[in-house]
């Protein structure tokens, strides 16, 4: 009995398969987490979606690509150019797929292996128990009718300061950009979400989101930044696994047993 740890999948079907094979995947006792974005942007976004609804033994948190599918799911809006969401959108099990994937964290915390799993991070100003409880806030919107308000104002970079007092649209957006967008702060930790690039060359304001001291002792297991392209692995007591698989490179798992990396 195994748990790994995979990163940013994006619709790379044929590569996840790959892995699995490398690390002889069990699915009757191996349990996979998935640091969120299963989806989009690569070919076959919706046997990655099958595959991993009918696995046993699974965690996923959501992904702002995942995040994504949801609105234009639930808002019956058509995708961007650049998307490749359409066979999802299309399928006949579609809803069925949405309706469980909306039912999926922003964070999930396993005390025994001592691992917390987020998409791109989690604000250093946020204690553990801070962290899940605004994740179990916005589950219960996304769960909601207000969904359909969430997804009509999800977009947008504002506010970029964390305030307990945020209220609605401003507070949900806060949360979902710092679980599932954020790479950089300022100095006094205000998101900055424009910069996508890798370390050496961001503007020397930016500060990656994991060099703050944080309230939380756990090591952090994230996707989302494929320029760190797994750099300041295990530093920090911070694990990025996003590879960047769908633009060419590689997909990461990583064994939480004994810190065993694998690569495809």
């Amino acid at each position: 009995m195994a748990t790994y740890a995979i990163g940013d999948i994006q619709g790379c079907y044929r590569q996840l398969m790959q892995l699995l094979e490398i690390i002889q995947f069990s699915e009757t006792s191996d349990t996979l987490w998935f640091a969120g974005d299963l989806v989009n942007r690569g070919e076959d976004s919706l046997s990655v979606l099958r595959m991993i609804y009918r696995l046993p033994h699974k965690v996923i948190v959501l992904g702002n690509h995942d995040l994504h599918l949801l609105a234009l799911y639930f808002l019956q809006q058509q995708p961007k150019p650049q998307d490749t969401l359409t066979e999802i959108l299309q399928a006949d099990d579609c809803e069925e797929l949405c309706h469980w994937l909306i039912k999926q964290p922003l964070i999930h915390h396993d005390s025994q292996l001592n691992y917390t799993l987020v998409h791109a991070g989690i604000h250093p100003s946020w204690s553990l128990d801070t962290a899940c409880s605004l994740s179990d806030e916005l589950y219960a919107i996304l769960n909601s009718e207000q969904k359909y308000t969430f997804f009509q104002h999800m977009y947008g970079n504002e506010p970029t300061y964390w305030q307990p007092q945020l209220s609605s649209i401003q507070r949900w957006r806060f949360i979902t950009n710092v679980f599932t967008r954020m790479r950089f702060l300022t100095s006094t930790q205000a998101l900055e979400l424009t910069y996508k690039g890798d370390l050496k060359h961001a503007p020397k304001q930016l500060i990656p989101w994991f060099k703050f001291k944080r309230q939380i002792n756990s090591p952090i297991i994230f996707g989302h930044w494929a320029a760190l392209n797994c750099q300041t692995f295990g530093e920090e007591n911070i694990y990025p696994i996003d590879s960047g698989c769908v633009w060419g490179n590689y997909l990461t798992a990583l064994r939480l047993d004994d810190g065993m990396i694998f690569h495809r």
